[in-house]
């Protein structure tokens, strides 16, 4: 078991984990944790060691250099940060990993006994999917969660997934196991434009999270990268007749599955967002 030692007395944390690999596409999840890190600050908890987890013939250390010279080997890990949102009185742990090659079980139980030590009780695992979605409309947030009560409370359009999963699944069922509560985000991202970075699947995913764990979400210039993103697409895809073509078929399809009732949830979902940024920056 690993050694847990120095670590700092957290408010009421809850975490955010995000894994890099086949849990990340368009690498929308990992984007989430890169941008809250960097908006908040987070600062340096733990890592884990990778020597356990990690083939380093598949998922290979990097080297930095400076002025020619060899400076340093990041080696491939999972790492915890500890967070302070302004004006909160919480503490938020962030999870920024790559998903390990081996010992699946064992990295669960330490990332288990790391939360129980640090007093977390309350997990949100991001994920993203390549989909037959529209890169048009909004980005469809589906979830899990490791009970029916958690998924009503934080208002879940839950998953019917079965099939190969990664380690957001198998961390998201050992947390459940364990007696925590955990829920999965996982954002769909058009598999016809799956090169990473895609801002408008992050920026859906903060956006959903602000939702569920009722802590305001810094959003940054991601709108705009969102917006700019998706003209992007726009304009690739009519430069190929047969591309614009299914994109078109897939707004059809899109649109005439969804329910009226679906999309008044989604603009009240938006309104009551509206309202409480509104009211954030009244009380600022």
């Amino acid at each position: 078991m690993i050694e847990l030692e120095g670590l700092p007395e957290l408010v009421d944390p809850v975490l955010i984990a995000a894994f890099e690999g086949w849990n990340d596409a368009g690498e929308a999840s990992s984007g989430v944790i890169a941008h809250l890190e960097s908006a908040w600050k987070a600062e340096p908890l733990i890592a884990l060691d990778p020597d356990d987890y990690y083939d380093f013939q598949v998922t290979r250390p990097v080297v930095e250099m400076s002025d020619g010279l060899a400076q340093s080997i990041v080696w491939p890990t999972t790492r915890l940060l500890r967070a302070r949102p302004p004006g909160l009185e919480r503490d938020v742990v962030l999870l920024r990993g790559i998903e390990p090659n081996m010992r699946w079980r064992s990295f669960c139980d330490d990332i288990i006994y790391i939360c129980r030590e640090l007093g977390i009780e309350l997990a949100v695992m991001l994920g993203a999917l390549l989909n037959d979605s529209p890169h048009t409309r909004p980005v469809p947030i589906l979830g899990g969660a490791t009970n029916e009560g958690l998924a009503r409370s934080t208002n879940l359009e839950l998953s019917r997934y079965e099939g190969p999963t990664g380690i957001v699944g198998v961390l998201q069922h050992a947390f459940g196991k364990a007696g925590l509560d955990a829920i999965s985000l996982w954002a769909s991202v058009p598999h016809y434009v799956a090169q990473p970075p895609n801002p408008k699947a992050t920026l859906a995913l903060l956006r959903r999270l602000e939702d569920v764990l009722e802590i305001p979400m810094p959003l940054g210039d991601l709108d705009e990268e969102a917006r700019a993103w998706e003209h992007g697409v726009d304009e690739l895809a009519s430069q190929d007749s047969e591309v614009a073509e299914y994109v078109k078929e897939l707004e059809e399809r899109k649109d005439a599955a969804e329910l009226p009732e679906a999309s008044g949830d989604a603009i009240a979902a938006e309104f009551e967002r509206y309202l409480r940024r509104r009211d954030r920056d009244t009380d600022s």
